[in-house]
C-alpha cells in the first residue's frame, strides 16, 4: 500500500496483467518441454497470488482515476456486470477448450486473453490523483493504518464485511459436499446449479446502482448481508429432492445478488471518503482486514459440518449473517448514509504525510 501511493497506478496494473500472462503461459511452455510438475504448479500458484494482489489493489485505485467520485456505485457496479458475465461465460467456454484441445493448450488461450487485457489497459486515459509526498516508510504505513483506524466509516464496514466473510466462507467450505451428499446431486447438477449465481451476479450488477440510489450506500451494503443471510438459510432447508436442487440453486442466486450489493457500494463509499495519496494504504489495509475472519470462518464451518451436519453450518452462516446485517443496521454511520460520502477533511488534515 504504501508503495502503490507513491506511484503511477495505472503502468502497476498493466505490468500485473502482463506478468500474469507470462506466468500463465508458463505452464503450457512447461508441459511442452516435459517439466511440468505440481511444484511448478505451486510456484505458479503462488506468483499468481502474488501478482494479482498488488495488481488488484492498483486496478481499484485507477477506477477512481476513470470516473469522478460520486458515479463510484456506478462504476463498480459496471465493473461487477463484466467480471460477472465473463464468470458465467467463462467456465463453459473452458470446458469446451479442454475438451478440445486439452488444458495445458486452453491455459494458452488464457494468457493470450491476460495479454489482450493487458493492451487495453494500456489504451486508457486517467488522471493522475496527488500522489504521497516523500517519506520514510514505516512513518508512511502508520499515516494509513491511523487513518483508518480513526475513521469511524471504514472501521464500522471492515467490521461488517469482514464478519460477512467469516459467514460466507463457513458456508463455502461445506455448500459442495452439501450438494452432493445430502442432496444428491451430480457433478453435473451441481454446475447446473451454479448457473443461479451468475444470474444473481448478473441481475445485482444491473440493479445494484438504482438500488444504491434508491435506499442510499450504506442500507444497500446492509440489505446485501440479508440476502445472503437469508439464501444459507434457504439451502439449510432444502430438501433431498427436485424442489431441493431448485432451493439450492435460489440460494447460490441470493449469494450472487447479496455479494455485489455490498462489494460496489463497500468499494464505492471506502474510496469516497479516503483522500487520493492514501487510497493505496486504506485498499490494503482493508482488504487485509476484511480477509483476516476467512479463514476462521471456514475452519468454524467445517467443524460445524463435521460434528453437527452440513445443514448446521449453512444454517450457522445465515443466522450468523442476518444477526450481522441487524448489528449493521443500528449503526448510525451506515443506517443514515443515503448519499455517497465525501473526504473529511477535517480527518485528512490530521493524517500526516497524507499529501
Amino acid at each position: 500500500g504504501v508503495w502503490l501511493d507513491r506511484v503511477r497506478k495505472l503502468p502497476v496494473y498493466v505490468i500485473g496483467e502482463s506478468l500474469l500472462a507470462l506466468i500463465v503461459a508458463s505452464v503450457p511452455l512447461a508441459w511442452w518441454l516435459g517439466l511440468l510438475s505440481m511444484t511448478w504448479l505451486y510456484i505458479v500458484g503462488f506468483a499468481i497470488g502474488t501478482v494479482a494482489t498488488i495488481a488488484g489493489s492498483a486496478a481499484q485505485i485507477v477506477l477512481t482515476q476513470v470516473v469522478s467520485r460520486e458515479r463510484l456505485v456506478e462504476a463498480h457496479a459496471k465493473n461487477a456486470l463484466a467480471s460477472s458475465s465473463s464468470e458465467v461465460a467463462g467456465p463453459a467456454a473452458a470446458g469446451v477448450l479442454i475438451k478440445l484441445v486439452g488444458a495445458p493448450i486452453a491455459l494458452l488461450a488464457d494468457a493470450v486473453l491476460l495479454a489482450v487485457s493487458a493492451a487495453i489497459l494500456r489504451g486508457i486515459q486517467v488522471q493522475e490523483g496527488a500522489q504521497m509526498a516523500a517519506a520514510r516508510f514505516w512513518p508512511a504505513m502508520r499515516a494509513g493504518l491511523v487513518f483508518v483506524a480513526r475513521h469511524r466509516l471504514l472501521v464500522t464496514m471492515a467490521c461488517i464485511v469482514g464478519g460477512w466473510q467469516m459467514c460466507h466462507h463457513a458456508a463455502l467450505v461445506v455448500q459442495i459436499l452439501f450438494a452432493t451428499r445430502t442432496l444428491g446431486l451430480s457433478e453435473g447438477a451441481v454446475g447446473l446449479s451454479f448457473v443461479g449465481l451468475g444470474i444473481g451476479t448478473i441481475a445485482a450488477s444491473m440493479m445494484g446502482n438504482r438500488v444504491s440510489r434508491r435506499f442510499g450506500p450504506g442500507p444497500t451494503l446492509v440489505l446485501g448481508v440479508a440476502v445472503c443471510g437469508f439464501g444459507w438459510l434457504l439451502g439449510a432447508i432444502a430438501p433431498a429432492s427436485t424442489v431441493g436442487i431448485a432451493m439450492f440453486a435460489a440460494m447460490l442466486m441470493m449469494f450472487g445478488v447479496g455479494a455485489v450489493l455490498i462489494f460496489i457500494t463497500f468499494l464505492a463509499m471506502r474510496q469516497a471518503v479516503t483522500p487520493a495519496p492514501l487510497l493505496g494504504r486504506m485498499t490494503s489495509t482493508m482488504r487485509w482486514l476484511i480477509l483476516l475472519p476467512a479463514g476462521p470462518g471456514a475452519l468454524l464451518g467445517g467443524w460445524l459440518g463435521e460434528h453437527f451436519g452440513l445443514r448446521s453450518a449453512l444454517a450457522f452462516a445465515g443466522g450468523s449473517a442476518l444477526a450481522l446485517a441487524a448489528i449493521a443496521w443500528r449503526q448510525p454511520v451506515i443506517r443514515t448514509t443515503r448519499v455517497l460520502p465525501t473526504v473529511d477533511r477535517a480527518v485528512e488534515d490530521t493524517i500526516p504525510d497524507a499529501a
